[in-house]
């Protein structure tokens, strides 16, 4: 089969390279999954660059890719819930990615199925994004009638975020490019900020939770909205101790993730906030909740091109780019 390949990493980022290689075997939890569609997003670049590899060091070479949509063509012997040709999505296994490629493996726990209305194409969008907001809305404690921030709310984790946020029934405040101001509001945000026109930090305050999608550099001001004692959650700036502790790392990660999220724990204890970093994992009981989600709502994920497997650097290039209206998708098959 025919699978993008990822031979070593390099911090001013490198080509994959498309490479024959065996259809993986299953085991008793797994099924075989053809692959249709896979997404891109920026944390195929960061593994390339091995900005992960402290929360998750691969071993090269390394099949790229977080998330798809296939077909099942074969179960192990103990799986149950799925048959032969169901259409499913999932993100993969932090430890073991690879949907840049014409078959995965993957235990059955981490699938779910396909919401029928869904594209291929579309339904490639959605696992990595939509399981990084109901996870990060879980740990903030996002509830009915919460006020909630996201910032930079025009991209592919916003198209995710912002209706499940909604689904949760909190009031919701974004901010981003005017000239997707339209497409935004359609998913249901209480007020649109155009960053170009306005500040949010002027315009927000005693926000209950925040969803911060661009990283250090924008954490202050965030923290500035956001009331005594509620929670932010981070996507791109770095992991503390909580974090460390949450997955369950040993104890020199736990020390060296300490020392690098201390500022901002300190940032945060100014107002009695906290401060957690999430980096989403695999969940087929929350894509579970997810296809529910979608179904109610007839959420349409944004999809930003659709590119062949040999052009996986272009889609990789065009996610490092910025200015996404989307997500770009591989198709595979």
């Amino acid at each position: 089969m025919r699978a993008a390949i990822l031979n070593g990493y390099s911090k001013k980022g490198r080509d994959l390279e498309i490479k024959n290689i065996q259809i993986p075997k299953i085991y008793g939890n797994e099924v075989l999954i053809k692959v249709h569609t896979a997404g891109v997003n920026p944390l195929d670049n960061m593994i390339i660059k091995g900005e992960v590899k402290l929360i998750v060091p691969y071993k090269m070479p390394l099949v790229m890719g977080n998330e798809f949509c296939g077909t099942i063509e074969e179960l192990g012997d103990n799986v149950s819930g799925f048959k032969k040709g169901d259409r499913v999505y999932a993100r993969m296994p932090l430890t073991k990615i690879g949907a840049f490629s014409e078959y995965v493996a993957i235990d059955y726990r981490h699938i779910a199925l396909v919401p029928d209305y869904l594209s291929d194409e579309e339904a490639a969008a959605v696992p990595l994004t939509a399981l990084t907001a109901l996870q990060s809305y879980e740990l903030m404690g996002l509830k009915k009638d919460d006020t909630i921030f996201i910032s930079g709310g025009t991209g592919s984790v916003g198209a995710m975020a912002i209706p499940i946020a909604v689904n949760f029934g909190a009031k919701v405040y974004t901010n981003g490019n005017g000239e997707s101001k339209d497409r935004v509001e359609a998913l249901g945000v209480d007020r649109f900020i155009d960053y170009k026109k306005e500040d949010y930090s002027s315009v927000l305050s005693n926000i209950d939770c925040v969803l911060d999608t661009i990283g250090e550099r924008e954490l202050e001001k965030e923290m500035s909205v956001l009331k005594r004692g509620g929670s932010i959650v981070s996507l791109r700036a770095m992991p503390n101790k909580e974090f460390a502790k949450r997955c369950g790392m040993g104890a020199f990660k736990t020390m060296l993730f300490g020392f690098a999220g201390m500022k901002f724990d300190k940032m945060a204890s100014k107002k009695n906030q906290t401060y957690y970093f999430i980096f989403v994992h695999e969940d087929g009981k929350g894509l579970e909740k997810i296809s529910k989600i979608f179904e109610e709502k007839r959420i349409k994920p944004s999809v930003d091109g659709v590119f062949a497997l040999s052009d996986v650097n272009k889609a990789l290039k065009k996610v490092a780019s910025g200015g996404s209206k989307g997500k770009p998708i591989i198709k595979i098959s």
